[in-house]
């Protein structure tokens, strides 16, 4: 559950076609963690380490952004730190394995991951009524016609 107290992160997913694409590349990231022993979470590895680390924890997500345009997201559940394959200090973001569907929003190329506010996340498409009907592309076409 969202609680207003809660702060969002934002990233691009290189190399994601689609919902379905970046849920197979989560499958196989828990799938190797399990193999190893360890949770089914999925988790993303990153340089820097969130300085509203709390804010993060108290509700918030990472929101994925495919192809230019926001569209599922996944929970936070912790950071650890990690070492890149380099030895460099790392960041694990932990998340629930589950990516839920959001009302698509279009976003611009950006580099790393950003903050996005609670009140700027868009709405699960569960919550929209009838929005999880509609196919991907249909999705995608009310975007780009600014029809959402």
């Amino acid at each position: 559950m969202l609680t207003a107290m809660a702060i969002h992160l934002q990233k691009l997913s290189v190399g994601s076609e689609s919902i379905d694409t970046l849920q197979a590349w989560q499958n196989l990231v828990a799938d190797r963690r399990a193999k190893k022993g360890l949770s089914r979470h999925h988790v993303h590895v990153t340089r820097m380490f969130p300085k509203r680390r709390d804010e993060l924890l108290s509700g918030g997500s990472i929101y994925w952004v495919i192809k230019g345009i926001m569209q599922c997201r996944n929970r936070i559940v912790d950071f650890e730190e990690t070492a890149t394959s380099d030895g460099r200090r790392a960041c694990a973001i932990v998340m629930e394995p589950t990516l839920i569907p959001v009302i698509p929003v279009p976003k611009r190329a950006f580099q790393g991951w950003r903050y996005l506010q609670f009140d700027d996340a868009p709405i699960d498409l569960e919550g929209a009524k009838g929005a999880q009907d509609l196919p991907p592309h249909i999705r995608a076409e009310l975007v780009d016609i600014g029809a959402w």
